[in-house]
Parts: C-alpha cells; structure tokens; sequence
C-alpha cells in the first residue's frame, strides 16, 4: 500500500499563528542557540589547553576526537530506551527535563572555565558523557512531539521552517559563542544556562495534545517493534543509513579548531565563523525549501546532495584561507539541509504516532553515529594521518560510498515525491 503527501502550499507566517508550534519552536531555537554557544566554547577550550599543555597538533585533535566518543557511548547505550519512553511517557515533560538537565551541566562549566588544563579538560568530558546520555532521551521526544503539534499537511513546511530556526541558531551560536569566550571563558557557559532555562520555562507552558502510549507493551518488545519498521521499509533504512555513512565519513566539524588555531592561524572569534558558516548555507536552503518545497525527484536531491557535501569537504580539508574555507563550509551546510530535510520528511510521514518515539530514536542513532562517532573517526584519523589528509580522504570516501548507496538502495535513488512503500 503506498501514502501519498497532500499537495504542498506554499508557507506563510500563518503556520506561527498556531501557539503550539510557536513555542515549541522558540524553545528548540533557544537550546539550539545555547548548544552552540557551549560547544564552540568546549571545542576551543578543550584544543588550546591540550596545545598549551605542550601536545603536538595530532594529540591534541585527538583529544577533541575523544571528546565526541565521551558523547556518543552513553547516547549509543540509551538511545532505543529513550525512543520507548518517548512512546509510553509525556513527551513535553522528557524536554523540558532535559533542558533543565543541561541548563545544570552549563552551570558547572562555568565554574571551572578559569581552572588550568587539569581541571577543565576532564571535566568537559565529563559533561560531553553526560550530554550524551541526556541526548538519548531529548531528540526523540522532539522528534515525537512535533507532529502532535500540526496538522499533518503542515508537517513538511514545519519540518522546513524548524530546519531553518535550527540553522539560525548554528549560526548566531557559535559566532556569539567566540565574542563571549573572548570576554572570559566562564561567559558563554553562563549564556548557556540562562537560554536553557528560559527554553524549559516556554516548554513548562505548552498545553500539547495528549499522546495515546502503549502502556502494555514491554520495553525490549517496543524496542524490537521499532528495528523491524525500520528495517522493513528499505527507503527509511537508505535515506537514514546513507546520512550515517557520509557523515562519518566526511564530517570535520570535531576538527575546525584544529584548522582555526594551527592552520588558518586564527582565534575563537574566527572559530566561531566557520562553526557559524555550515549554519549559514543551510539556513537558505532551509528558507528555500520553506518557501518552496521539494515534490519530486528526491531521491535524486538526496543523492546529489551527498556527492556535493563530500567535494565541498575536500576544498575545506585543502584550502588555507580564512573566507575559502568559510565559502566551503557553507556550501557543505547547504547541501547536507536539503538531505536532512528529505530524510526527516520521509520518516515523519511514514510512521505512525504511537510508533515515532521508537523511530525517531533509531534515526537518531545512525545521526548521533555519524557526528559524535565521526567526531571520533575524525580525530583518530587526524592522529594518524594528519588535518589535512583526513579531512580531504574523508571527503573522496564519501563520494564513493554515495555512489555505491544509489546502487544499494536503488528504490531510495527512484524515489519521486514523498511516496514510500508500507508493510
């Protein structure tokens, strides 16, 4: 049996004269805008102190290679549970927990931002692992909660217009992040904690549907029942599993402080542009999709898109000037929105409510596999091979296994329009 996708409209502001939305998005733009602030904090932090402590380039990117395994063990451990509690307990209350919970770590670093390498290094692992663990639960309920809040045939235009609200915060967060940590280190950590708590606040006040659980279920039975929807519906499986392969293998972003203090010769200010540049790209398209929405030919986009974020991370791995490099991030940033906003639109639309918390949380697994772990992948081949090699390798590595993707899931490839086959 196939689902169709209603016939798209274009978007208009009307879609934020539904309260529910609204405030559900301004409170992922605040955590997202937060995030960023911290994570471009903990990246130049983690670096310069590891270079300062007297490491070489490759033990230090290393150590931020690490950092991102600190965040992906825990978040691979609890993932699927936390797309099960999704499923069985109140969503809006699991975010604004988990905001709350962040808020806390934010705090923490803030009061050992001055300390020397001894202190602050472990303790950002500290808060990567527990970060992690907290990101098992949070995207998930997100995910989950979003289609409760709008009318399906809004779904796809919401999907677009929070891709574009989350983009803008990759790119006011970091650069506000570098202006902050050149103010004192503990400043973008406090920034931090204030938007996470005013985030948990909006949440507090969403008066969201109620969600219908499937109480008599046990956990490793929902877990399962999860896996085979997705394993089941090859074009989920392509879409979600191509995302894992690209990213991991192409994925630089663990290492922009490497390429700011040692290659570009730069500073966190600086460091904040380029993590702000990948937001810039896909914060267009985002908007172009918004205002005019893909409807045909998608897997092709989703194809394309994958081949153009590998070329566009092999003129990052090589070039040596601070706008180039800035150029290419944020093509990479383009291209990889029009994939996340074809996969997103693909799963949402393909699964049933009852069921997203479980689906949601896979998908979120192969994603965090390929950032955190790719963090990982990234500093470990930096640690063997050099910055510039690994990124530019990756780069070649990603366009090969796109090709091979099409050849694999060559359903996903054919894709015309939102269409999937259901079991």
């Amino acid at each position: 049996m196939k689902t169709h996708l209603a016939s798209l409209s274009l978007p208009s502001l009307a879609l934020f004269a539904n309260p529910l939305f609204a405030r559900f998005l301004a409170a992922r733009w605040l955590s997202t805008l937060a995030l960023q602030m911290q994570l471009t904090a903990m990246g130049w932090q983690v670096y310069d102190s590891a270079r300062a402590d007297g490491q070489s380039v490759q033990e230090a990117a290393f150590v931020l290679g690490l950092v991102g395994l600190a965040q992906f063990l825990p978040l691979l451990v609890l993932s699927l549970f936390g797309g099960q509690v999704a499923d069985r307990y109140d969503r809006k209350l699991i975010l604004t927990l988990g905001f709350a919970a962040k808020a806390v770590i934010a705090g923490a670093l803030a009061l050992c931002a001055n300390a020397g390498p001894g202190v602050i290094i472990p303790m950002i692992f500290v808060a990567a692992a527990l970060s992690g663990a907290i990101n098992a639960f949070v995207p998930a309920a997100a995910s989950a909660l979003m289609p409760m809040l709008v009318p399906r045939s809004d779904l796809p235009q919401a999907i677009a217009w929070s891709s574009l609200a989350f983009n803008s915060g990759l790119i006011i967060g970091p650069a506000i992040g570098g202006l902050l940590y050149g103010v004192g280190a503990p400043v973008p950590y406090m920034a931090t904690f204030t938007l996470l708590a005013l985030g948990a606040l909006l949440l507090l006040t969403l008066n969201a549907p109620k969600q219908l659980p499937d109480a008599g279920a046990r956990t490793l039975a929902m877990i399962a029942e999860g896996l085979r929807f997705v394993w089941g519906n090859k074009i989920v499986l392509g879409a979600i599993s191509l995302d894992l392969i690209v990213v991991l293998l192409a994925g630089a972003v663990a290492l922009l402080p490497v390429f700011a203090r040692d290659i570009l010769h730069a500073g966190p200010q600086e460091l904040g542009l380029l993590r702000a540049a990948m937001g810039a790209g896909a914060s267009v398209v985002a908007l172009g999709l918004a205002i005019r929405p893909l409807r045909t030919r998608v897997g092709l986009w989703m194809f394309g898109s994958t081949i153009a974020f590998g070329v566009a991370t092999i003129v990052f791995g090589l070039s040596t000037h601070l706008w180039l490099t800035i150029a290419a991030l944020a093509f990479a940033g383009g291209v990889d929105m029009i994939s996340v906003y074809i996969r997103q639109s693909l799963i949402q639309l393909a699964t049933p409510d009852e069921m997203r918390g479980r689906v949601a949380a896979v998908s979120f697994v192969f994603i965090s596999a390929s950032n955190e772990l790719g963090d990982f992948e990234a500093g470990l081949m930096a640690r063997i091979l050099g910055p510039v090699t690994a990124v530019t390798l990756g780069g070649t590595l990603a366009i090969a296994a796109s090709l091979g993707w099409m050849r694999l899931f060559h359903e996903l490839a054919k894709a015309d329009g939102f269409e999937l086959k259901q079991r």
